[in-house]
């Protein structure tokens, strides 16, 4: 018997309870293994489209669906207790690259489709373990905080309404896929996150559903910031208002970098943390060399220490580095969560606490 979504998040806040959970990794680096070629994106009904599609990783949900369900089943498989659907870019804005922008809610509900099938059937294996399916939505190749004209930096190439309209379709195509949680990632602008944020809690209001939300920002270089110049902390102060599930980091550091922003959103947050790094930086082919041991002995010095509640990997990692991570996990208690003080709590680039 298949559970229900109550009865899955149910499980899901019991778990947060007594153990460290497992994120799945990266989709585009299991995607690259099976080196597709144009032909293999287009498939039958794209065959004669009018623009080259490869490279456009969502859109093999429709095309190869059994490519991408093998590789949820071998996350699942590796120890992922939740997996993310195939949805990174299926958003309006970023298909008009390939002209399918009316793809946007298709992809996202068969994403989540294919997700959940893969999810229930590994419940089905170890009905005392449930499989979440997080519906992830990126942050569009467009950021409504900065200019791409260097000589007019106010001018916007997209607006928060526009971003807003976006997110909303896609939040509600993942919805009626099946998924459990919505996972607003690699946020490298934090005003395309408070537009999904806005987006996705108007659009529980008019479905008169309600789901779990976990944010997850991105600190684009060694500097600390996002690439909207906030720290972790004033990324937090920015979006502790929608009450996530979680809040954490994923993307363009490995682990070892990623450390020190980990440990600040878990000194500041009163919510679970989930972190997610690549498999260390990458060299000058733009591959990871970071091995599953070597990701999984940071991410256990992080559980160790006592900061995190949700681990995974980003680009690069693979079935083995989850399967690692998840070893590396096992037996070590959550992270509390901290009592932080009422206080009235803003954020520019750099936070700030009104005592």
């Amino acid at each position: 018997m298949t559970l229900s979504r109550e009865d899955r998040l149910a499980a899901l806040n019991e778990a947060l309870q007594h153990r460290i959970l497992v994120l799945d990794g990266a989709m585009g680096t299991m995607i690259q293994r099976h080196k597709l070629e144009e032909a293999d994106y287009r498939g039958e009904r794209f065959a004669g489209w009018n623009r080259d599609l490869k490279g456009n990783n969502d859109l093999l949900t429709l095309t190869q669906p059994a490519i991408i369900r093998g590789i949820h089943g071998q996350y699942l498989d590796a120890g992922a207790d939740i997996i993310e659907t195939n949805t990174f870019n299926s958003n309006r804005i970023s298909l008009a690259d390939y002209g399918q922008e009316d793809l946007a809610r298709e992809l996202n509900i068969e994403g989540a489709r294919l997700a959940r099938q893969a999810a229930d059937a590994k419940t089905a294996e170890t009905p005392d373990k449930p499989r979440l399916v997080a519906g992830a939505i990126g942050p569009t190749n467009r950021t409504a905080s900065l200019s791409p004209e260097v000589g007019d930096p106010g001018f916007r190439n997209i607006s928060f309404d526009e971003l807003a309209s976006a997110y909303r379709e896609a939040a509600e195509g993942l919805i009626e896929g099946g998924c459990d949680l919505i996972l607003i990632e690699t946020v490298f602008d934090t005003l395309n996150a408070k537009a999904a944020l806005f987006a996705v809690d108007e659009l529980f209001e008019v479905l008169g559903v309600r789901l779990p939300v976990m944010v997850s920002g991105t600190i684009t270089d060694l500097s600390g910031r996002n690439l909207s110049g906030q720290t972790a902390e004033a990324l937090w102060n920015s979006v502790q208002h929608a009450r996530p599930l979680t809040i954490g980091l994923n993307c363009a550091l490995g682990a070892a970098e990623m450390r020190p922003h980990v440990a600040e959103l878990s000194r500041v947050a009163d919510t679970y943390i989930c972190a997610y790094p690549n498999a260390g930086l990458p060299n000058a082919f733009g591959e990871y060399d970071e091995t599953p041991e070597m990701t999984a002995a940071h991410i256990r010095a992080w559980a160790d220490s006592g900061l995190v509640n949700i681990v995974g990997g980003c680009c690069g990692t693979t079935p083995d580095h989850i399967a690692a991570i998840a070893r590396a996990v096992d037996g070590i208690p959550p992270r509390p969560i901290p009592d932080i003080p009422r206080m009235l709590r803003l954020s520019g680039l750099e936070p700030f606490a009104l005592a």
